[in-house]
């Protein structure tokens, strides 16, 4: 009969319809409502006052972006799953890699990078960067790049603020956390969050390497030094968390940074494994606090320190390769279920002591999600080589690395992230304001 064969018709077009959102996420037509990004004072009073009283009203999650009731959990879900249904091995360990590039244009190398590679992620350093227009040119190019590939990117850099600055000369600048620190206030740290992300947003990032929550105790310890809040936990739990909030309500994705603590060494990471003797009742009670808050705060992303703790862990390895740190604190204890991100593979802390190879499947085995290689093409490619064979031969299974893409494909969802282009006119109206100076010009006066 007739009725039927329609019948059948349909059914068929809503299965090739399904399929094809699973090839691509972006085409899924689902909204977002996201929260007030502005830095008016009744979202920086409903910040304090979630901070002060540990209650967090429903536009207050960590990432400040709330779907809308006409897309439920489960099909964002089925969305995600059949993504990942619909990518080969290579391409899902792509994703699991944020890496760096020469240059300050679209090279061959970052093509090869993207387009080959299909990296998930790519970070941006000074040398990458020199003035308004060549920067927007370069990430509406890298956006560009990965067009053919089935999750938009993340574009990253380090805004912590301070002496960590890398925007161009037209983005407001903050004195270091650490002078921030000694105002000791939620409502402007929160602010100056937004801007951070509100001025990154605007070039085209979507990821933001800070806040930095390590609480620093050692004089001699230079490579956090001003870079944290001081040396109160508990000063430094409240002030990230604010900055990390108001980072997320300008939807970038901030990085809470160095689990589980980097304040207390002397060593610089980038030059050797720094080792600590702290215990981890000790830890518990100090450096993991800050993390902790953030955490039920509603942290997206954690990224875990390259330091050796043989009072916490025998095996020697750094926390940034160690199931006990990765799986067992971060994810067992603590309650986090984001995306972890290591620390550069290519600092001298690991490959002093590991091949790039051999550290980005350690760091997969512990239970990171995503690796971050800077610097070198050939350690890139080597690493991202590494996990594909380490797939291959059994060394990791398939099914922990589809618990790794679920996890970032969730967060590339949930901050409603695309690879449209960004335009000057957004930069020229939201970068370096009189408003943002003010914010700035607070935060700088002794208090």
């Amino acid at each position: 009969p007739i009725p039927h064969v329609f019948a059948i018709i349909a059914v068929i077009l809503i299965f090739i319809g399904a399929f094809w959102a699973g090839l691509n996420w972006r085409s899924m037509p689902y909204a977002w409502e996201k929260t007030n990004t502005s830095t008016s004072s009744n979202a920086e009073q409903n910040d304090n006052q979630s901070i002060s009283t540990g209650v967090l009203t429903p536009t207050q999650s960590g990432t400040d972006v709330t779907p809308t009731t006409a897309v439920n959990e489960n099909t964002q879900n089925d969305v995600i799953d059949s993504i990942i249904a619909n990518m080969d091995l290579q391409e899902k360990i792509g994703q699991m890699f944020i890496v760096s590039f020469t240059g300050t244009n679209v090279s061959a190398d970052l093509i090869t990078l993207v387009q080959d590679y299909h990296v998930g992620g790519v970070i941006l350093f000074s040398e990458n960067i020199q003035d308004d227009k060549q920067l927007l040119a370069l990430l509406n190019g890298i956006k560009a790049l990965n067009e053919g590939n089935k999750l938009p990117i993340l574009i990253s850099t380090d805004q912590e603020g301070g002496r960590i600055s890398r925007l161009p000369s037209r983005a407001t600048k903050f004195p270091s956390n650490l002078i921030i620190g000694k105002k000791n206030s939620a409502t402007l740290s929160y602010q100056i969050g937004s801007i951070l992300g509100t001025e990154m947003k605007a070039y085209g990032f979507n990821m933001d390497f800070a806040p930095v929550l390590d609480v620093v105790t050692n004089p001699q310890n230079t490579v956090i030094g001003d870079r944290s809040f001081g040396s109160n936990p508990n000063l430094v739990s409240t002030l990230g968390v604010a900055t990390m909030k108001g980072i997320s309500s300008s939807g970038v994705i901030p990085v809470v940074k160095h689990f589980p603590g980097h304040g207390d060494t002397s060593v610089d990471s980038h030059q050797e494994l720094p080792v600590s003797n702290a215990t981890l009742p000790q830890l518990r009670s100090f450096e993991l606090l800050p993390f902790e808050k953030a955490i039920q705060n509603g942290a997206s992303v954690v990224m875990v320190a390259h330091i050796k703790f043989p009072n916490v862990d025998p095996s020697g390895l750094p926390a940034s390769l160690s199931e006990v740190f990765i799986s067992d604190i971060l994810r067992n204890e603590l309650g986090f279920s984001g995306v972890v991100i290591t620390d550069d593979l290519h600092m001298e802390a690991i490959t002093k002591h590991y091949s790039v190879g051999d550290a980005a499947i350690k760091a997969v085995q512990a239970g990171a999600d995503v690796v971050l290689v800077c610097h070198s093409l050939d350690e890139q490619e080597q690493a991202i080589n590494a996990l594909v064979n380490a797939v291959k031969t059994g060394q990791i299974s398939e099914e922990r690395i589809n618990e790794s893409i679920k996890r970032i494909a969730m967060l590339k969802q949930h901050y409603d992230l695309t690879d449209e282009p960004s335009s000057i006119a957004a930069v020229l109206s939201e970068v370096g304001t009189d408003e943002h100076a003010d914010v700035a010009d607070e935060a700088s006066v002794a208090p």
